[in-house]
């Protein structure tokens, strides 16, 4: 939450353009706190699997689903009519093509199974696709090529696998940052349920909020989850979407120094310095401070690649060679407002979150924060001989600073507290 897009960006949608950053790369790699494996604990309290909330979350597009479950499973169609039964642990694939699902047995040999399945499990199993297991059952649909893949769940059950993979695995002294980031991430959940326009509320990236299924599931996360049951971050009545980030670098932003949208009462401008010091909440954070070069050739590149999906740059056009790069304004908060690209081709200005999608590592990594200073070393033929930039923070700064909210919980504030502090004006009470 957390969170294109950070989430991102990435509707008040906007407000999580979390943006907005598929299926393996955002679950293994999307975290805006990284985490080691999570530890287990057997007599740790855990979140109801059923709670009368359902959220549908996307998958992914998968070209060739093996299904399983740790119970005896079955395959049913639009009909009600079972098209495939299994024992526990036995496998089946699937593949799509032509808006046609067929399922293809242990043997080898295949059949039509129709265009949408549902997985679902008696009693307390969970089902597994591709090896990832996922609590509720799981709805297969099918596309050209591959096969859509949603996971329908109990809020409660999603946001096991939501929390730890947002905020990384937390030692106790931590646990309110992890209650904070469950009524967070409870809030955008509910906020999205029952989208009637697609058949699927939530996916399961930064675009919405990193989720991970069973395999993401701790302890630890389960008795925040448990603590906090229901509850939700609410303005003047109404459960709001409550975007958060992984570090604030200082100051978190309002919307519209990142986004295309208006500001909300609640989403204010938060300094995160400790009182009486020179020290910040976050600033614990691994990027709190950071450096990202480019060589000249490298983010010509770069900007080539992606320059023209946010800026004004045809599709066939080449944007040439980067001449330079200057920062047009700043915001209040201190981070660039837009910055100007220069090349051989022209002027291209770029403003708000869209930076951090223009200036990406050759890998394709996000830039971390728009709060930055460059530095440009020219040629001596005119052109951009490096670009340095050194800055603070990561992912968009809108709403929940998650770093901050660590350093907060370390420091002896409780949920409510945190909560409180980077959604002025909320208050927490119960959906349900």
């Amino acid at each position: 939450m957390r969170v294109r897009r950070e989430r991102q960006s990435r509707r008040l949608v906007a407000l999580v353009h979390t943006a907005r950053e598929g299926l393996v790369v955002a679950l293994l790699g999307g975290l805006a706190c990284t985490s080691s494996s999570p530890p287990k604990a057997a007599s740790a309290p855990t979140p109801r699997t059923t709670d009368g909330r359902i959220a549908r979350v996307s998958l992914g597009q998968i070209a060739s689903p093996v299904i399983t479950a740790t119970a005896a499973w079955r395959l049913v169609d639009d009909a009600g009519k079972a098209v495939a039964r299994g024992d526990a642990g036995e496998r089946r694939s699937l593949n799509s093509a032509g808006g046609v699902l067929r399922v293809i047995e242990q043997g080898g040999t295949s059949r039509v199974a129709g265009s949408r399945l549902v997985l679902s499990t008696d009693g307390a199993g969970v089902v597994s696709i591709n090896g990832r297991r996922y609590r509720g059952d799981v709805s297969l649909i099918a596309g050209d090529s591959a096969v859509s893949v949603i996971n329908r769940v109990a809020v409660e059950a999603y946001l096991r696998g939501v929390v730890p993979r947002e905020l990384g695995v937390r030692g106790p002294s931590e646990r309110a940052a992890l209650e904070a980031q469950a009524v967070a991430a409870r809030s955008y959940a509910v906020t999205r349920l029952g989208n009637a326009s697609r058949p699927y509320d939530l996916v399961a990236t930064t675009s919405d909020q990193v989720y991970g299924g069973v395999d993401a599931e701790n302890a630890l996360a389960d008795a925040a989850i448990v603590a906090t049951e229901g509850l939700v971050l609410m303005y003047e009545g109404r459960v709001v979407s409550a975007p958060y980030f992984s570090t604030c670098g200082g100051s978190s932003a309002e919307p519209s120094e990142l986004w295309r949208s208006r500001n909300e009462p609640f989403l204010k401008r938060v300094s995160d310095q400790i009182p009486g010091s020179d020290r910040y909440y976050c600033d614990i954070a691994p990027r709190f401070r950071w450096e990202r070069a480019w060589r000249g050739d490298t983010l010509t590149a770069v900007v080539e690649r992606y320059l023209r999906n946010y800026a004004q740059v045809g599709q066939k056009e080449a944007v040439g060679s980067v001449r330079g790069i200057s920062v047009e304004g700043r915001t209040p908060s201190g981070r660039v407002a837009a910055i100007v690209v220069e090349t051989e081709r022209g002027q291209y200005r770029v403003q708000g979150n869209d930076i951090r999608y223009v200036l990406r590592s050759p890998g394709g990594e996000l830039l971390n924060s728009t709060y930055f200073s460059p530095e440009v070393v020219q040629a001596p033929d005119g052109r951009l001989a490096r670009l340095t930039l050194r800055g603070l923070g990561y992912g968009h700064g809108v709403g929940m600073c998650q770093w901050g909210a660590i350093g907060r919980a370390r420091a002896g504030q409780d949920f409510r507290t945190i909560l409180r502090t980077y959604f002025p004006g909320t208050t927490v009470a119960r959906a349900y």
